[in-house]
């Protein structure tokens, strides 16, 4: 089969260079092994949250500047991040997921523990604050589903109560969700998503409304809304007082929806999705600077052939990359790996300072693309948490590598970036 792109991982960075090349009428396709890092979203995306020190980060680029030269940002540039980041917010859009947030300056989340943390771009129905010091409320209902184990309230009320806030429980619950019930591997946010639509909204909205009077607001676990926003949307017009929705511990329903609603454009944009593949070998032209083929373990020896390759495969915790006790590797394709061969340099003692394994990744030039026994593989482009540089979850930068790595990989494909 013939693409003129393939890229091999489809969650947030794999999904956005996806819609990008297919909505400009490349034939693109997609494999993904299934679940991605977005089955654990916060229900916001970070940019840059946190400096060097461990210090919030209130205007993300301004900190830019202090990162490593080998970070992806400083690969960027700031001139170019700003061009990227002005079309993350029309690519959610076209996807149907609203977002709020603007670059120039983070807002603040509440999470599940109740702490609060800088946030770049929130999903529509969730809480934000303009400041961690305080809600605009001074009574708010936290509200559980019976029988639910994921979501602790009482945490959740310690960080709220610190912000001078009073925090009332109740729990509610719907037909649909006390047959869930009856097996308690059911009682999970995605698996209660599933059968949270029509009537169920319509009892859950009722029972919503009647607890804790007093409460200015309700804060319940994000649990409705599978696949689209009409469940969640209408939960929310059927409320009689602001409804928020907290993220979950375990698979998350807001990180689920998003990429089930990405995929969904991309297919009707004209994209191959392969879902539940993977790719398991790379053939390269005579010399092996030029990648030709991948074979994939559903489609076996009818490879997919393609002129660009982006790998959006992710790092440790995707199985991007693999480690043995002798050293750091790609295992698909053979690419060179950003990684000392000394493993006493992958990691410090202390387990509550930075982890230098967090910041492996694939070899690349300052254009992205991919290395192979020191070459560069021109066409193989490098995206999101593949990319050397980086300690995403130490910095709060996740979502920002990934969505700007891959709008600038597909602008390379198409020929859109003059530095490239």
């Amino acid at each position: 089969m013939k693409f003129d792109t393939v890229i091999i991982g489809g969650g947030l960075s794999g999904l956005t260079a996806g819609i990008e090349l297919a909505r400009a009428g490349r034939k693109t396709a997609i494999v993904s092994a299934g679940q991605s890092a977005l089955h654990f979203s916060s229900g916001s995306m970070e940019l840059l949250g946190y400096d060097a020190q461990g210090a919030p980060v209130e205007h993300p680029l301004e900190a830019v500047e202090a990162l490593p030269d080998n970070h992806p940002y400083k690969l960027l540039g700031r001139e170019r991040m700003e061009q990227l980041l002005a079309r993350v917010e029309p690519l959610f859009s076209a996807t149907g997921v609203k977002v709020s947030g603007t670059h120039e300056r983070n807002h603040w989340r509440l999470t599940p523990v109740g702490e609060v943390k800088p946030a770049w771009l929130t999903i529509e129905d969730y809480l934000t604050l303009d400041t961690p010091d305080a809600l605009p409320w001074k009574h708010v209902a936290v509200v559980n589903i019976e029988g639910f184990l994921d979501f602790f309230p009482r945490f959740l009320a310690r960080g709220i109560e610190r912000r001078h806030t009073t925090c009332h429980f109740a729990s509610v619950t719907c037909d649909a969700i006390r047959h869930q019930r009856e097996s308690t591997t059911e009682m999970r946010a995605t698996n209660i998503a599933r059968v949270v639509h029509g009537e169920s909204v319509d009892q859950l909205a009722a029972a919503l409304n009647a607890v804790v009077p007093e409460a200015e607001a309700i804060l319940m676990p994000a649990v409705t809304g599978f696949d689209d926003f009409r469940a969640s949307r209408r939960l929310r017009s059927l409320v009689k007082r602001p409804l928020y929705f907290m993220t979950t511990m375990g698979t998350s329903v807001p990180g689920v929806r998003s990429q089930i609603m990405m995929q969904k454009h991309f297919r009707q944009l004209g994209g191959a999705y392969m879902l539940g593949d993977t790719v398991v070998k790379g053939g390269y032209n005579a010399d092996g600077t030029r990648l030709l083929n991948v074979e994939t373990a559903n489609f076996g020896s009818d490879r997919l052939e393609a002129d660009h390759f982006i790998f959006a495969a992710g790092s440790f915790f995707s199985h991007g990359l693999n480690s043995t006790p002798t050293g750091v590797f790609e295992p698909v394709l053979g690419l060179d790996v950003e990684a000392p061969a000394d493993r006493n340099l992958w990691f410090q003692k202390d387990i509550f300072k930075p982890q230098p394994y967090m910041r492996f990744g694939l070899a690349t030039d300052r254009a992205m693309h991919a290395k192979k026994g020191g070459k560069v593989i021109d066409n193989i482009h490098v995206v999101g948490a593949s990319l050397p540089g980086a300690d995403a979850l130490r910095e709060g930068s996740g979502a920002g590598i990934a969505l700007l790595t891959a709008l600038d990989a597909a602008d390379k494909i198409l020929n859109r970036n003059i530095n490239s």
